[in-house]
């Protein structure tokens, strides 16, 4: 039997795209030819296959057909969308590190600040311990000025009474006094104050004969100052300073009237001149 099909509608033919009429095999035997004709290979693999698309240009235009429904459906939407552009908060860090350079100089630039920072409180420090030395320095000279003026002060001789008369010098001859005089008489009003000559020590207080009433005391040298007929005694023993009161002026002992005689007797020996002793101190009696 002549078959009922055109070539053109056989499988793997080039003319387009044609959907199989009949399934394999055939319901007639012979209907490709002969009852004993072999089916083509490619009916078996074309089995139940959507239909096929001839070669050339159908692909892409298929393709482009799609994405054009696409995009005019909407669906081209669904692409992810780029994710928006943050705003950085500060550009600059972002500019240096997108730029090494300027990161490399801001760094050096940090590092200068830290050592500036670092020189201008190494000065301060410097400032304050210069500062607290001068200080120290200073309070120290103001101690040792104070200890110079109070060694000084200690070491300095004063006059035995503040208002006074020389009634009688040193060496002097007289009918009531059994030898030269041994002294030098201030003559002043009876309770006038007497002051200790200088540093020392009280060490003898005391009725004395024709002196009367009498204070010794010791400088530190070892030279003796006699505070001779006083009316009363105020300072009998101990330590002395410059000016400290001793006692008063009296009458006491052989006197002819109210006055101070003083002494000068280096080393607790015979007596010298006190005018002299005095202004070898810087001090006119």
């Amino acid at each position: 039997m002549a078959s009922s099909h055109s070539p053109a509608h056989l499988p793997g033919s080039s003319a387009g795209t044609q959907l199989l009429d009949h399934p394999w095999p055939p319901a007639h035997p012979g209907e490709y030819g002969g009852p004993d004709e072999a089916a083509p290979p490619a009916a078996e693999t074309n089995r139940h296959r959507m239909p096929r698309q001839t070669r050339g240009t159908a692909p892409l235009l298929g393709v482009t057909a799609v994405a054009a429904t696409l995009g005019a459906t909407g669906f081209a939407s669904a692409t992810p969308a780029a994710a928006p552009a943050v705003e950085a908060p500060d550009e600059t860090p972002v500019a240096l590190s997108a730029d090494p350079g300027l990161a490399l100089a801001a760094r050096i630039q940090q590092q200068a600040d830290s050592q500036r920072t670092a020189a201008e409180e190494g000065a301060r420090v410097q400032a304050a311990k210069e500062a607290e030395a001068k200080r120290a320095a200073q309070q120290q000279e103001a101690e040792k000025a104070a200890q110079e003026a109070e060694k000084a002060k200690l070491a300095a001789i004063n006059l035995p009474v503040r208002d006074y008369n020389l009634s009688a010098h040193y060496g002097q001859s007289a009918s009531y006094w059994a030898h030269l005089h041994t002294g030098l008489d201030f003559a002043a009003d009876t309770g006038t104050p007497v002051y200790a000559v200088g540093q020392g020590t009280v060490t003898s207080a005391g009725w004395a004969g024709s002196y009367g009433y009498r204070i010794v005391e010791t400088l530190p040298d070892g030279t003796e100052i006699w505070y001779c007929h006083l009316s009363s005694i105020i300072k009998g023993s101990g330590k002395v300073v410059p000016g400290q009161q001793l006692g008063k002026v009296g009458a006491t002992g052989n006197v002819t009237g109210p006055h101070l005689h003083l002494e000068v007797r280096p080393g607790g020996g015979a007596p010298v001149d006190p005018e002299t002793w005095f202004e070898q101190r810087g001090i006119t009696p």
